[in-house]
């Protein structure tokens, strides 16, 4: 829905923003600095892991700057990626491959030790911390993505073109087709360039909505973690936001 009240002047506004009520964390990401990160873990996935496209990731994490750069520097090298949201925790997953061990995982500390949680197994597995900073420790056959990330280049890998019609999630839906079902969303939610979406984390888990929608639109985010509603003016106010979910 469109934002009551008066907002600040977006024109400036980085590309991704992440708020977190909870511990004060402020974090943006202009378009360079977004590419850079997803451009490291493109990185990590090919020269480090040796993945190709069609290769599978599992990615079981809250929307997030980190999740954002994880997903976007997948898909970049195109995988085929599936991304299981808390809310499905202790369900059945339905998807093909499920069965198998992913060729990359990655998954937060808290998921990883959640008794609820089936994460999968996987070839290469990676925890991202949603904190600031490296983890302090990672249990063994885990790796840290976020010191692992810095070993690989923040300029784009020159890797062959993704095609549209490979599939980027395993039910076979192409990188087209999402890209397609993005400008959808974005059209629904009345998005348009230069808006700034304001999205609650804790209700809006899919990266259709919080990542794909709003870039498709040429429109920026802000993500929040423990969002506080009764503020919610206040943080439209701040965060220059034309739009909130």
């Amino acid at each position: 829905m469109a934002a009551s009240g008066p907002v600040a002047a977006t024109t400036d506004a980085p590309l991704f923003s992440y708020r977190d009520d909870a511990t004060g964390e402020r974090t943006d990401l202009d378009p360079a600095q977004l590419g850079a990160w997803a451009a490291r873990t493109a990185g990590l996935l090919r020269d480090g892991c040796g993945l190709r496209s069609g290769d599978r990731v599992a990615v079981l994490l809250p929307p997030h700057w980190r999740t954002a750069a994880v997903l976007l520097g997948a898909w970049s090298v195109g995988l085929t990626v599936s991304f299981r949201p808390r809310a499905l925790a202790g369900l059945p997953v339905l998807e093909p491959g499920a069965d198998r061990p992913y060729d990359a995982v990655f998954v937060t500390p808290a998921r990883l030790d959640d008794w609820l949680e089936d994460v999968p197994d996987g070839t290469h597995r990676y925890l991202v911390g949603t904190a600031p900073g490296p983890l302090d420790e990672t249990p063994p056959g885990w790796l840290d993505w976020s010191t692992e990330v810095l070993r690989h280049p923040a300029d784009p890998p020159d890797y062959t073109a993704v095609d549209p019609a490979d599939p980027a999630t395993p039910d076979g839906t192409s990188f087209g087709a999402w890209r397609r079902l993005a400008a959808e969303i974005a059209g629904q939610l009345d998005l348009r360039a230069g808006d700034r979406l304001l999205v609650d984390a804790a209700e809006h888990e899919q990266p259709l909505t919080w990542l794909l929608a709003p870039l498709a639109a040429g429109a920026t985010v802000v993500v929040h973690a423990h969002l506080d509603r009764s503020r919610l003016d206040a943080h439209l106010t701040a965060d220059g936001a034309t739009r909130v979910l």
